[in-house]
């Protein structure tokens, strides 16, 4: 009996990989669609006994995240694990399958005056998408990421075993903050199915205020601003070469409050009261289509950071109060030169090289890209805890079968 005919058996819908079930590019043995935490670890079982790599997918919003994988022999497609379970809005919670969107999580808490306080960088984003991926947008000054949020996780791991850990605990893997560990790990240790976050009220009243400032003034209206008591829920910037850049700072709270703070910020930095900036949640390339860099940066650098990628005719935007940002050549395709830009392998790779000179102790990631420019570079730079990741992987996954090679050193 093949595969197909056993998960078929068991009540699990599968279907052959094609040209229209890609994953990164390429089309899996089959896709199988599990509708419930128990179906997936009927597919781990039956994948572990046959010796069969897999992978779980969501909305595949960011397939083109991460290192280019291996062939899969098995795509865990959870869209149908879409529900939001539970909220309790006395406790400020909600618990949520895998493939939920996260615009149905904020739809659903936003009837109780609250919400998870994660920006939807990227549309149809999933949670567990979120969780395998880390994204973060201006909320993170206020709220911090995914990793601070999330409370509880299900779990199967790549034996078929069920386990949870965290918030509505059953039983607990010792020894790690699950959690914590699985957020930002592309799905290489295990496939979350189900996930509870800590929940903020909806503020009042929120209040934009922007500015422009020459790269010379950056400085000083950043510090400034970040020494200031007036609480921004996110300080934003954006800048593109040959251009002064803008500053774009978020108040929140009770109206009578935001507005006096909203007057003080304004007369900080010499901005005015504005609209939310369509550019603040959204990254500055398509996703899928370009390239992209994410920087990791101490505060201190930020303008720093700004200049070397603008003078590399790169356009750079992200939140200075968290010190992370994301950059794109000018107009980015596939290879080649447009518009005075060079974004060759190796034009990219120079770029990561003297931006991770430039945050001081951060880190430069290609974080999106064509699978043809991220299989000739390396796209995560130095990582001082391999050796430590690469231990934890063997303790989770001693067979390599859950998304090999999408994350660092071959992971």
């Amino acid at each position: 009996m093949t595969v197909r005919e056993l998960l078929h058996d068991r009540g699990i819908h599968v279907e052959q990989g094609t040209s229209t079930t890609l994953f990164d590019g390429r089309a899996p043995g089959i896709v199988a669609r599990p509708t419930s935490t128990e179906q997936v670890a009927e597919i781990m079982r039956v994948a572990a006994e046959h010796d069969l790599t897999v992978a779980a997918r969501g909305a595949g919003t960011k397939l083109t995240w991460g290192s280019p994988g291996e062939h899969l022999d098995v795509v865990v497609d959870l869209s149908a694990m879409n529900q939001v379970l539970a909220h309790e809005p006395g406790d400020l919670i909600v618990s949520t399958q895998a493939g939920c969107p996260l615009s149905a999580v904020q739809e659903a808490c936003g009837a109780a005056g609250q919400r998870l306080a994660l920006d939807e960088m990227v549309p149809g984003t999933t949670v567990g998408g979120l969780i395998a991926t880390n994204p973060s947008g201006p909320l993170r000054v206020l709220a911090g990421t995914v990793r601070d949020l999330l409370i509880g996780v299900t779990i199967v791991l790549a034996d078929g075993t069920i386990a949870h850990a965290g918030g509505r605990v059953v039983k607990n893997v010792a020894g790690y903050d699950l959690g914590k560990l699985l957020v930002g790990s592309y799905g290489t240790l295990a496939i979350v199915t189900e996930a509870t976050f800590r929940l903020h009220p909806v503020p009042k009243a929120t209040q934009w205020v922007t500015a422009t400032h020459s790269p010379d003034r950056l400085t000083q209206v950043l510090g400034d601003l970040l020494h200031s008591q007036d609480a921004p829920s996110a300080v934003e910037v954006r800048a593109t070469a040959n251009t002064s850049t803008e500053v774009a700072v978020l108040l929140e709270g009770t109206a009578a409050g935001v507005e006096q703070r909203a007057g003080r910020v304004a007369a900080l930095i010499g901005g005015a009261p504005a609209d939310a900036p369509a550019w603040s949640v959204e990254y500055p390339w398509a996703v899928g289509d370009s390239i992209g860099l994410k920087i990791t940066c101490q505060l201190s650098a930020v303008p720093q950071v700004l200049s070397v990628a603008t003078a590399a005719g790169w356009d750079i935007q992200g939140s200075a109060g968290a010190g992370v940002l994301y950059a794109t050549p000018k107009q980015a395709s596939d290879a080649g030169t447009e518009n005075g830009t060079d974004h060759s392998a190796d034009a990219v790779a120079d770029v990561a090289a003297r931006l991770r000179t430039a945050a001081i102790g951060g880190s430069v990631i290609v974080l999106d890209a064509p699978r043809a420019l991220r299989t000739e570079i390396d796209i995560w730079g130095p990582i001082p805890a391999l050796a430590v990741m690469r231990r934890v992987k063997e303790q989770f996954d001693p067979d390599h079968r859950l998304a090999p090679g999408r994350f660092v050193g071959g992971i």
